[in-house]
């Protein structure tokens, strides 16, 4: 990160947890690098299209008192600089990246972290044995995390005899975890990311009472679905844009399909099935 004013900002936000108008108020401060800290809390919040009290809110979640602080703040850190542009934004290398071009090259991060803990293959190998052994095998994924566990359900379904998407909530949830139970499921994938649904966290601890192993995708070690998973393996999200993006645990979630394959005797089989099928019904534009 460059010791640009834009820079500095972006190291002031780092680390912390905020909602998506929050990140709004953010992106539009690094924008206005220049300018900002001889912003009004209205002024700011005008110019980011949020509320006054919203900028508030937003220094306080910084660890400020409220704005003013925060102000005093960037007016020692961030002060503006001669020539320094409004859109710029801090890259590698002394580069200016926009905020836009930020957001990938820290998901390129995230996937090298990722690529990094991989080293260790046997968390993985670990979870696609109990994920193999499952029969049938419930997938859990609320609110953002549901397109990650949709996306594994689909896949596992073409190796796995029996896979069974759980990515609606409400008091049907637990019922279908008992299905799941009955029908003898020994394991439970969950894909858990920000912000973290209640229902996902008590999901998983009715789970774990009820038998299963939860094998947990979460963005962080820390994060509160681990004290209810029997194995965790994180993979971080990108914070860069106003919502979160998940290359990296979607990238686990294949990993993770990858290594259950392996354990499945009869995966190759079953994938050459379909594709016969597939072609005798003409199922794909070629």
């Amino acid at each position: 990160m460059s010791d640009s004013p834009a820079g500095r900002l972006q190291a002031l936000f780092e680390g912390h947890r905020l909602t998506p108008t929050q990140r709004r108020i953010a992106h539009c401060m690094v924008r206005r690098a220049g300018d900002v800290p001889f912003l009004s809390s209205v002024e700011l919040a005008e110019l980011a299209g949020v509320s006054q009290p919203s900028v508030t809110r937003f220094a306080v979640a910084l660890g400020f008192d409220g704005y003013p602080a925060l102000r005093r703040h960037l007016r020692e850190v961030a002060p503006p600089e001669a020539g320094s542009g409004a859109g710029d934004g801090a890259g590698l290398g002394g580069e200016a990246f926009n905020e836009y071009q930020q957001a990938v090259l820290a998901e390129i991060e995230n996937l090298r972290h990722l690529a990094g803990l991989l080293a260790d293959p046997g968390p993985v190998e670990r979870a696609g044995r109990l994920l193999a052994r499952s029969r049938p095998l419930p997938v859990l994924g609320l609110r953002a995390a549901s397109s990650q566990a949709r996306g594994f359900a689909y896949f596992a379904a073409k190796v796995h005899p029996d896979v069974r998407l759980l990515d609606e909530g409400g008091s049907m949830l637990t019922d279908r975890v008992d299905a799941a139970v009955r029908a003898g499921a020994t394991a439970l994938l969950c894909f858990a990311l920000p912000r973290h649904p209640r229902e996902v966290v008590e999901a998983l601890a009715y789970a774990r009472a009820a038998g299963l192993a939860v094998v947990t995708v979460a963005d962080s070690a820390f994060a509160p679905v681990a004290a209810h998973s029997d194995l965790l393996i994180p993979a971080a999200v990108g914070t860069g844009l106003a919502f979160d993006t998940a290359c990296a645990p979607m990238m686990l979630g294949r990993v993770l399909l990858e290594a259950m394959a392996d354990e499945l005797p009869d995966a190759q089989a079953r994938l050459e099935e379909f594709d016969a099928k597939a072609a005798a019904r003409g199922l794909f534009v070629e």
